[in-house]
């Protein structure tokens, strides 16, 4: 017999449908607007009630009409970062229009060398004044908060959503998929009964329900969302094993969802039906850090995302070393080597430091993970007065670290690949000889009296300073890959408005990685 509650749920329940999940081109992944699961159903999305008598005529065309008090701050305006700390103009956005502002940071590429996804996230978790055209509505934040899980990094993202105290609809989903994410899914639920205007669909009632023990009114909320059609029908059987694992009995695993979302992955999850998250965007790799997560497990998730700057490169050397590995092949030669690089650092043994060297770096190189190697150990490296080749490594793990600059004023070059990084490094290049076309475009950035080209010059005039931290950004990223001169102009302006450090980096990490694929 149905509880009050329980009937008192269906009765709010019954105007809300759910959303359509966003299209993508084929062969391209899947960025956050994607993936979101469809937890709550916008105001836009809810039939209108029958009214109670007929309408009076009028001449006047009503469309939609958005609130905000006049007190209330621009999510646009929201950050994390000071103009302080971050040296970047308060005004940064200037008059770029917000819906191509928020294109812009959407389309921005995930994968890109350390230095110019550095960039990225200042520009990301960055406090500044909206775009001039900003309707307090949060077309950017949404955008800066997308960008942010493409990247894997949900602790910066969550922080900015945590900032909105009334959180409408948009923002509030992006919030309680992260909670999934990060197995805080009771507390997901628990904001989304505090939170006022918030319209759940059927299916994340029905998870939440019966998070809360309340599992009659989660089937008779899952029976009501598949009569009215408001539950996807390849939903349906994922949330019935959900509130009766014994269905599950004899019958075959259920299909894996298309685009599984992070409501999909956590009822796969419960029903006993684990998602493998290694093919998954970037984001659900955080699902597998958990401690319910093993070993292997939670190694790969931190490679993952620390590949894209999402995770402090401590949190991966803890896992590195948390105990001796069992096996061999893999990951596990990976953990074997850092942790004999580890311990050989720690004893100050220069010997088997350059032993274990070469072996780590080689593996470390094979995974993209050379930056949050460095971050490691570049330093220690290049202070360890290494002889021979173990030396020249270690000097050139240093200049990827943090104290790239420390590392080459202590440093007398060797021959003239090490000057040119010496160079490089200080920002003082000249009479250096680059050792190919790369090096000659990077060159050119740092040695040219020309300033920046017309349309970066345009953009500054026209204060539109951010769309052109982003074109730049683009080029260096696809200059990288084939346009030298787009390495040469990105580079050149980034020095041109007093990003030195991140020109600096970008030109190390284009001579020292591999990044051209």
């Amino acid at each position: 017999m149905c509880s009050a509650r329980a009937l008192l749920v269906v009765t709010v329940l019954l105007a809300v449908p759910a959303g359509l999940a966003a299209e993508t081109a084929p062969g391209e992944p899947l960025s956050a607007i994607d993936w979101l699961s469809k937890s709550v159903a916008t105001p836009a999305l809810m039939p209108a009630p029958a009214p109670a008598e007929p309408p009076v005529a009028t001449s006047v065309t009503q469309g939609a009409i958005s609130t905000l008090p006049l007190d209330a701050p621009s999510l646009d305006a929201i950050g994390l970062s000071s103009v302080a700390r971050t040296g970047l103009p308060r005004d940064l956005w200037g008059t770029t229009a917000s819906a191509d502002l928020a294109r812009m940071i959407r389309a921005e590429r995930v994968h890109t060398l350390p230095a110019i996804q550095s960039l990225l996230y200042k520009l990301l978790l960055a406090e500044l004044n909206p775009p001039s055209d900003s309707d307090g509505q949060g077309t950017v934040f949404l955008a800066r908060i997308d960008k942010l899980l493409d990247l894997g990094a949900l602790d910066p993202a969550l922080a900015l959503l945590e900032q909105v105290d009334h959180p409408p609809p948009e923002v509030f989903r992006r919030r309680f998929d992260i909670a999934l994410l990060t197995g805080e899914e009771d507390r997901a639920c628990e904001v989304m009964r505090e939170t006022p205007g918030i319209s759940p669909t059927f299916q994340a009632r029905v998870f939440c329900l019966a998070r809360g023990g309340d599992w009659n009114a989660a089937a008779l909320s899952l029976r009501t969302g598949e009569t009215l059609g408001y539950i996807p029908a390849d939903m349906v059987p994922l949330l019935e094993r959900f509130l009766d694992p014994e269905l599950a009995d004899g019958a075959p695993d259920l299909p894996v969802p298309a685009r599984p979302s992070p409501l999909d992955l956590r009822l796969m999850e419960a029903i006993g039906e684990p998602l493998q998250t290694s093919t998954l965007p970037l984001a659900f790799a955080h699902a597998d850090l958990t401690s319910n997560a093993g070993w292997k497990t939670r190694l790969e998730a931190a490679e993952r995302l620390s590949r894209t700057g999402a995770i402090e490169p401590n949190l991966l050397l803890g896992l590195y070393t948390e105990r001796e590995a069992a096996a061999s092949g893999g990951v596990w030669e990976r953990v074997r080597a850092i942790q004999a690089l580890d311990r050989a650092i720690t004893a100050s043994d220069r010997a088997a430091v350059a032993r274990a060297l070469p072996v780590a770096w080689q593996l470390v190189e094979a995974q993209e993970l050379e930056v949050p190697f460095a971050a490691l150990f570049g330093e220690a490296l290049a202070g360890m007065d290494l002889e021979g080749a173990a030396g020249a490594r270690a000097f050139r793990v240093g200049l990827l670290s943090d104290g790239y600059e420390r590392v080459a004023k202590a440093r007398t070059p060797r021959d003239g690949s090490e000057a040119f990084l010496i160079g490089l490094a200080t920002g003082d290049g000249a009479g250096t000889v680059p050792p190919d076309q790369m090096g000659a475009a990077i060159k050119a950035a740092f040695t040219g009296t020309a300033g920046p080209t017309q349309e970066f010059a345009a953009l500054i005039d026209e204060r539109r300073l951010g769309e052109a931290l982003l074109k730049a950004i683009d080029q260096i990223t696809d200059g990288a890959r084939g346009d030298l001169r787009d390495v040469t102009e990105g580079l050149a302006f980034l020095r041109h408005v007093g990003l030195e450090t991140t020109a600096r980096r970008a030109a190390l990490e284009l001579v020292l990685l591999e990044r051209r694929g």
